[in-house]
């Protein structure tokens, strides 16, 4: 079975997906990660707000670096900051976060500039996507309407994480709410599409995962 393509929108157009609502988030909370790392955590949920939040915060981050800050990663609802302890003293870099995390309404956020929609071509179920039939039916969904529903959804990239160049992408219709696996399958392979809790993963590489994988692209964004 065939479908029209996953997309995955970086977009220009503003568009950020179907999610599932602006709820569980604000104030952002500020924790310690360790011995040389501080969480800046805009939310407890995925949610469009949040994750615009946490991406108006990574990029006023790297537009302004603060001398000692060795890297900024953030994530599908908030922004890790790593720093080097023997070059800017912890209290200084929480008092920097501090200062501009009060400094404007980050869940305000328009989606960040300059971003693209791709269209990604994608064969679905058969040896392509062997959890198909799982997925529709924990959807409430016929194989086709399944299909249809994916391909012709909207994604955002929402973070990169876990294998080199794997995409988080959301928010999905409510239908697509099914658990991972209590399971781990050992290994798929590269341009897997992969679906969850209302999202897809779509990895570059080989590796092992929990979520249940319903097609296959060529397309790869890590070589």
């Amino acid at each position: 079975m065939t479908g029209g393509g996953t997309i995955a929108d970086t977009g220009k157009d503003g568009h950020t997906g179907p999610g599932v609502g602006d709820t569980g988030h604000g104030p952002p909370v500020l924790h310690v990660a360790g011995e040389s790392g501080m969480l800046v955590e805009f939310g407890a949920i995925y949610a469009p707000g949040i994750n615009r939040a946490v991406m108006a915060f990574d990029a006023a981050l790297r537009a302004d670096p603060t001398p000692g800050v060795i890297e900024t990663v953030p994530t599908i609802r908030s922004v890790l900051v790593r720093y080097d302890p023997l070059a800017l003293a912890p209290a200084a870099l929480e008092a920097r976060l501090r200062e501009m995390l009060a400094g404007r309404d980050w869940y305000a956020a328009p989606p960040p500039p300059g971003r693209k929609l791709w269209r990604v071509p994608a064969v679905y179920g058969g040896a392509a996507g062997p959890d198909l039939a799982e997925v529709a039916d924990l959807a409430g969904l016929g194989e086709a309407a399944a299909v249809e529903s994916h391909a012709g959804a909207r994604q955002s990239v929402l973070m990169l994480g876990f294998a080199p160049g794997c995409a988080y992408m959301g928010g999905l219709g409510p239908e697509w709410d099914i658990p991972r696996r209590t399971g781990l399958t050992p290994s798929v392979p590269p341009g897997s599409v992969l679906v969850a809790i209302r999202q897809t993963v779509f990895p570059s590489t080989e590796m092992p995962t929990g979520w249940r994988r319903i097609a296959t692209s060529p397309f790869r964004s890590f070589v």
